[in-house]
């Protein structure tokens, strides 16, 4: 009888291991099942996003050229009347609206302290009378577009002379 019961006793054992066998099958698949889900989701939202780039990209390229096509007009116009200089300014004028709208500003530099986060000296001056790093002419205008440098200053920056 004491055999029987180890018989029995393996039976139960090995029918409890094939249950959780089963159920550990069953959650691996499960899982496995969910994963290929997420991945083929990631694969379908990158998909997307670069459609989505691609789109927007085409948008803000559209906006551009229709603004160069707008002062290519007005450059055309002022090329041909003969005074110029009415059609220039309104050149400069659609410019600075544009500039406006785009949050591009200028970077006021004359007379400020030489920055170089914001500005890019071509030379060095010795000058009486001024501090050192001092910006004493402006060789190009620098820009900001919001908060970000969109072009640096170049600048001629003075040291002051020394005594001889």
């Amino acid at each position: 009888m004491t055999a029987k019961k180890s018989s029995d006793r393996k039976k139960n054992a090995e029918d409890t291991l094939q249950i959780k066998l089963k159920k550990v099958e069953k959650e691996l698949k499960e899982k496995n099942d969910k994963l290929l889900r997420t991945c083929a989701d990631l694969q379908n939202y990158q998909k997307r996003m670069e459609k989505e780039l691609i789109s927007r990209e085409g948008e803000i390229k559209r906006k551009y050229l229709t603004e160069l096509i707008d002062l290519n007009e007005i450059l055309k116009r002022a090329y041909e009347d003969k005074n110029p200089k009415q059609g220039l300014k309104l050149i400069l004028n659609n410019l600075e609206k544009f500039f406006e709208k785009e949050h591009i500003r200028y970077i006021d530099c004359m007379g400020k302290s030489f920055d170089h986060g914001l500005h890019h000296a071509v030379t060095t001056v010795e000058k009486n009378g001024c501090e050192n790093d001092t910006i004493v002419e402006e060789v190009k205008k620098g820009y900001m577009i919001g908060d970000s440098l969109l072009r640096p200053s170049q600048v001629i920056v003075a040291k002051k002379k020394e005594n001889e």
